[in-house]
Formats: C-alpha cells, sequence, structure tokens
C-alpha cells in the first residue's frame, strides 16, 4: 500500500482553497490547509499570477505526490463569472503540472458523493464530513474545506494507482 501526500484545489478568483492530506489506504491524515486570497483591486493577470505563486508555494513547502482539481461549474446564468472561475481554474492546474504532479479532476457531484454519499448535497454537509474525517483541521473555512474534500475524494477513487491500473486494464 502506498502512502500519499495529496494536495485539493477547489479553484477561485477571490479564495482559491487548497488543502493537504495523507492517505494511507483506508487511513486519511489532515496535514494542512489555506486560501490564497489574490486583492481584489488586481488586475486579472496579476490575480491569476497570485494563485500560481501562491499554490506553488504550497505545493514546495509539503511536497505533495498527487494534486487533485475540481472541475468548473458552468453556470449558464452568468457566463462571464464561469470564464473567471475556469482562468482561475487554468492556474490552479498549472501549479501542480509545473511540479510534475499528477492531476486528478473532479466534478463537484462526484466530490460531493465520495463524501456524503450524495452527489447534490450542499456546501454545510460537505463541510461537515470534512470536519468528522479530518477533526485535527478544526473549524475549517468553507474554500479550504472544499479542497480537503477534493483531496478526500481523490484519495477515495485511488487517485493515480486507479488511473494506471484502468490503462492497464486491471485493478490496482
Amino acid at each position: 500500500m502506498t502512502v500519499l501526500r495529496i494536495l485539493g484545489i477547489d479553484p477561485g478568483l477571490n479564495r482559491c482553497g487548497w488543502g493537504i492530506i495523507l492517505s494511507d489506504g483506508p487511513r486519511l491524515s489532515h496535514i494542512a490547509h489555506g486560501v490564497v486570497r489574490p486583492k481584489a483591486d488586481m488586475s486579472m493577470g496579476r490575480r491569476l499570477s497570485a494563485i500560481l505563486d501562491g499554490l506553488e508555494g504550497v505545493i514546495e513547502q509539503h511536497d505533495p505526490h498527487e494534486a487533485a482539481v475540481e472541475e468548473t461549474y458552468v453556470n449558464a446564468t452568468n457566463p462571464k463569472s464561469a470564464l473567471a472561475l475556469g482562468q482561475a481554474r487554468g492556474a490552479a492546474l498549472i501549479a501542480p503540472a509545473r511540479h510534475g504532479l499528477f492531476i486528478g479532476e473532479y466534478a463537484p457531484a462526484e466530490i460531493k458523493k465520495a463524501l456524503v454519499g450524495n452527489g447534490q448535497a450542499e456546501k454545510e454537509q460537505v463541510a461537515f464530513m470534512v470536519r468528522r474525517l479530518m477533526p485535527a483541521a478544526g473549524n475549517v473555512a468553507a474554500d479550504a474545506a472544499d479542497a480537503l474534500a477534493v483531496a478526500i475524494c481523490h484519495a477515495a477513487h485511488g487517485g493515480h494507482r486507479k488511473k494506471i491500473a484502468d490503462k492497464l486494464g486491471g485493478a490496482a
């Protein structure tokens, strides 16, 4: 069984949550979490750069083995917001890619289902389950809780081991 440090990322242009967990088979442990907060008065390019720099700092400090990023929920009623979120997600994908990490990508419903058992669960339910599974995280802020949820989902799906097994046509 492989012990993995997993970086979970909840992309956002104003608040980009991150969380690091340790996955040791069925055992999960909290390592660290936080939020990258670019200043709202910055230009788009500077905000994206701040997200990239912040996440690269987390990667350099915690040396994760793999990363997991939440996919963008496309809101047809506000395409401008979806586009901005997509740009933040791009920065969130570049940071682990630059460090050679395998990156798993998960839809919001997939993350909710992995944690709560219901793909339509409310954010509060997800945060509650994160606190139950990771009591050492304390009263974690919403964006960091979402990032920890992404990492937990990645661990539950077997992360990189499962992707390799799928490509080889066998079990991990």
